[in-house]
């Protein structure tokens, strides 16, 4: 294959469906539509500076030779992150499968069911082990779930104190990720030594590692009862694993529990991506941050999954959200859920007492030599051992022999058990501690034969079961895991099965060769804080895809910190507050947002400190440069930023973007750029050269990240030079620099990026161009296919639209009461995902068909809206009663079709096979429609009684 070829294969129409295509939108070439569609003002006529592409074989090759520079060696680190066993069943059948891992976010929950029931799987394992009533679908990362429980704490104390007292024994990196949010909110962290130190008189919150940094294990339960005594809420941020054997928080009156899910069988990626994990007690579950997967019923009153409480979504409460996040990390909560039920509540209680004997073992070991003194007594996997002035050696002793310690101090040694621990690990780490201090290892032999008892208290033990369900003690073979996992994707329509064309979200092919280098060792299996002399290969790779990026967007750097667009919108704001605020104008707080921005734009001001104030829009979806001067001139003074998605959210390239910056920085303002967008700009226009001064980046919409149903994504922050200095910061450093911790760790979701490098690697400057003409194309040829038959909403110049285009059918809901619900739910029938419904704009279908797929395919989809156009107007014709129809009923389900009674007003055959449907490769629903009303009214969100689904 010729280097050539990737971009071929990648985009969908070759060049004769283009020049189909490009008769039916008007135009002769794509060049020459790009030209019509782009404002001049704003269009780059420039070659972008990147390698010329390689081939998908030389691509692998290179992404090799910087693997091999990464040392993969025995990580006995700790601090959160810990080797593991991802069970091959699992791997091969979530990780590495398309059915998995193309999915999108279940919005559309009758045929989102299997991921829907690996979440709640993933909620039910960790309510059951938090001894908590509610967890929601997944959070980031550690650090970032812990943040989110400051905040959640702070809204529903009811203590009017702003001070926010977190333990000294609390992993470092999530004390800078929770410093760095709260200081925007006022809100005042206290590190205390709560084993030591009093607490202070007044405070809403606290927060508490189980067990320790340190690997303390320590009974909680008198902090947990003197803070509910001056109203603060108590956090207690809990290892899952030990919480097997441990007492978990719930049982000590915790009201919220957060952590990582990470070794449930999720490698340690240099830092990610893996599933955090929020749960609360009830009573706190409606101010869940996030998703929540909740079990409702469909239209024959069966059980159904759907995602519950959906009116928090952060697009619809803006500036009063409660938090910005809007996604989370499917694709790594489905892994560790299905490591619970791969292993079942006796596996992990197996894992869990082997690691924890490895630790007991290792302590009895060392405390055999002279120098050597165990600092705790009880511990769960990690030894902390003090060795006065001698850390430093020890360390770099263990490192010379292939095992990583973690460096407490110039006196003590972190050493860090887990699954994959074995005793030649443990003999290693003890001839490191003995060749430093001078004793002999080889002393304490006898202690790896004979017999030892734990060391957790007696009081402190877990007496309470976890894991009852059924699910959890079922599928502990691998023909039946197997056979499970094809069972929940078979539920499922992703994008192996055809075009789900969401607008506003991208969903194009993740290339299997892009996808491939994430399971090497070399870089699943490295700790985020390993030496940098055994990562060189990771951050040679991350310095290319930064410099990439920038080149791509016209920004001057680049950091790939934020693991989700929301922090990478985050990032980019505190950027912003911290320019102005070293310039001396702290006073600048007002944040310029569109009315039809994303609603987590709004609620990232607001958690950048912030004040945010709308700017209107005109007929034309533009934003509204006469309200935009107003809104200048009322906060000059204090102005601090705007933020605009381009093209904008209504899927129009704007022609006034060069003008909007323009007075924003007249203003002495700093202008944000939402690159959600991106890909109807790269190749043809640069942000950072037309005017804004930062941009977050979505690599899982333009860059091929897969969505993986609803994460994992990463949210690059691009910025200008003045704003470098403000960029995210090393969250071990963070207290030295001053720069935020945005996630836990230094590169956030680190083991997902060889897939945009290797993308960008393959289609070089030329494959991306025309990736972009095309997306541009085939959405244009989309509307001018539908245009006929449903008003396009919004077109800037000349008629066209960018990447996506708004198809209008309110005039068609008012005229026969046929809603957009119950045309995204006719798709089904049709075989496809429903493009996005009601946003921006209520009542309206958004549709992104991507370059990714071919002419086929976007024939199929426009031949079956059209059929859908024609269903409705016999909906309006009286042909069919308005509640008696195809799309009133749909989806049809199998069960539905082949019932012995059929009272429809309408064959059988129109409602499963509509409009020339392939009947041998059919996808049917496994549900009908969702009661999402229902849902909320009695919510539910752990896995159901068998009993609930029989008939």
């Amino acid at each position: 294959m010729t280097a050539e070829q990737f971009a071929a294969r990648h985009i969908g129409p070759d060049p004769h469906d283009e020049r189909r295509m490009l008769e039916a939108v008007g135009y002769g070439s794509v060049e020459e539509l790009m030209d019509a569609a782009i404002p001049e003002v704003i269009r780059w006529h420039g070659t972008l500076d990147l390698p010329e592409p390689a081939s998908e074989h030389d691509a692998l090759a290179e992404l090799r030779a910087l693997a091999a520079r990464n040392t993969v060696v025995v990580s006995m680190i700790g601090l959160g992150y810990h080797g593991t066993h991802t069970p091959a069943v699992i791997r091969r059948n979530v990780l590495e499968d398309p059915a998995w891992y193309t999915a999108y976010t279940p919005y559309q929950p009758e045929i989102s069911q299997g991921r829907l029931e690996a979440l709640l799987n993933f909620q039910t394992m960790v309510t059951d082990l938090t001894g908590l009533a509610t967890a929601n679908a997944s959070m980031l990362d550690e650090g970032t779930a812990a943040a989110e429980a400051m905040t959640l704490a702070h809204r529903a104390s009811k203590s009017k104190s702003a001070v926010y007292v977190v333990d000294a024994d609390t992993l470092p990196q999530t004390i800078a990720v929770i410093a760095s949010r709260a200081e925007p909110l006022g809100i005042d962290v206290r590190v205390v030594d709560t084993g030591r130190d009093e607490l202070p008189a007044e405070f809403f919150g606290l927060h508490l590692q189980y067990p320790g940094a340190s690997g303390a294990v320590r009974d909680q339960a008198g902090l947990v009862e003197a803070a509910h005594a001056v109203g603060a809420l108590v956090t207690v941020a809990a290892d899952l694993l030990a919480l097997t054997l441990l007492r978990p928080p719930g049982e000590i009156g915790a009201d919220i529990a957060a952590g990582t899910t990470q070794r449930f069988g999720v490698p340690m990626g240099f830092g990610g991506p893996h599933a955090g994990y929020l749960a609360v007690r009830a009573g706190l579950e409606r101010m869940l941050p996030g998703r929540l997967v909740g079990v409702s019923r469909d239209a024959d009153g069966n059980p159904a999954y759907r995602l519950a409480l959906q009116t928090r979504e952060q697009h619809i409460r803006r500036e009063k959200a409660t938090s910005n996040i809007c996604t989370a990390q499917v694709l790594l909560a489905v892994m560790a859920g299905m490591y619970a039920v791969y292993h079942g509540p006796d596996g992990l209680r197996e894992v869990a007492r082997r690691t924890h004997d490895r630790a007991v073992r290792l302590a009895a070991a060392l405390r055999g030599l002279d120098g050597v003194e165990v600092v705790h007594e009880a511990f769960f996997d990690t030894v902390l051992a003090r060795v006065p002035g001698q850390a430093g050696a020890v360390v770099a002793d263990a490192a010379a022999r292939g095992v990583n310690l973690r460096l407490v101090d110039a006196d003590h040694v972190g050493v860090s058990c887990d699954e994959t621990t074995t005793p030649a690990h443990l003999r290693t780490v003890c001839d490191a501690f003995a060749a430093v201090l001078g004793g002999r290892a080889g002393g304490v032999a006898a202690v790896w034969d004979a017999p030892v008892g734990g060391v957790l208290p007696a009081a402190l033990t877990r007496t309470s079961d976890f894991l009852t369900h059924p699910v959890f003690r079922s599928h502990h073979s691998e023909t039946a895991m197997l056979r499970y996992l094809r069972r929940l994707s078979d539920f499922d329509y992703a994008l192996d099965r055809g075009m789900i064309p969401l607008g506003s979200c991208t969903m194009k092919l993740n290339a299997t060769t892009e996808m491939e280098p994430v399971s090497w060792p070399e870089f699943a299996h490295i700790h985020p804080f390993a030496p940098d002399a055994q990562t060189s290969g990771y951050r040679e790779m991350i310095s290319q895809l930064e410099g990439w990026l920038a080149e791509v967007t016209g920004y001057d750097v680049v950091s790939v910190q934020p693991n989700a667009g929301s922090q990478g919108e985050l990032a980019g704001l505190l950027a912003i507050r911290a320019y102005h605020r070293d310039r001396g104008e702290g006073h600048r707080d007002v944040c310029l947002i569109p009315s039809s921005a994303h609603g987590t734009n709004a609620a990232s001001a607001v958690m950048a400190g912030m004040r945010v104030v709308v700017v209107g829009c005109d007929d034309g979806g533009n934003i509204d440069l006469v309200d935009l001067d107003a809104k200048i001139d009322k906060h000059r003074d204090a102005l601090a930023a705007i933020m605009v998605t381009y093209p904008s959210t209504h899927g129009v390239y704007e022609t006034g973007i060069a003008s909007l910056c323009a007075k924003v920085h007249d203003a002495g303002g700093q202008v944000y750029v939402d690159g959600a967008n991106l890909n109807a700009l790269v190749g043809f226009a640069k942000p950072g050269k037309f005017g804004a001064d930062v941009s977050h980046l979505n690599l899982h919409k333009t860059f091929c990240i897969p969505h993986g149903g609803g994460g994992p994504g990463v949210g690059p922050v691009a910025v200008r030079a003045h704003l470098a200095p403000f960029l995210p910061g090393d969250p071990l450093g963070a207290h030295v620099d001053g720069r935020p911790a945005i996630s836990a760790a230094r590169h956030g979701s680190a083991g997902i990026l060889p897939i945009p490098w290797a993308y960008l690697r393959m289609m070089g400057a030329a494959g991306l161009v025309r990736a972009t003409g095309v997306a541009v194309l085939a959405a244009n040829y989309v509307a001018a296919r539908l245009r006929g038959h449903f008003p396009v909403l919004y077109v800037g110049n000349k008629g066209l639209v960018a990447h996506e285009c708004i198809l209008d059918l309110r005039p068609l809901t008012k005229a026969t009461g046929v809603s957009v619900d119950d045309v995204a739910k006719r798709l089904i029938d049709y075989g496809f995902h429903a493009p996005t419904m009601s946003f921006p704009v209520a009542g309206t279908l958004m549709v992104e068909p991507t370059e990714s797929e071919d002419l086929a395919e976007l024939d199929r989809f426009c031949d079956a809206m059209i059929a859908i156009r024609e269903e409705i107007d016999k909906v309006g014709s009286g042909q069919w009663p308005a509640g008696d129809n195809p799309l009133a009923n749909a989806p049809h389900t199998a069960a539905m079709v082949s019932a012995d009674e059929w009272p429809h007003a309408y064959a059988r055959s129109v409602g499963a096979y509509p409009g020339g449907v392939e009947r041998a490769g059919k996808y049917w629903p496994p549900v009908r429609r969702i009661d999402g009303a229902y849902g909320d009214r009695n919510l539910v969100c752990s896995c159901p009684a068998p009993e609930a689904f029989e008939s």
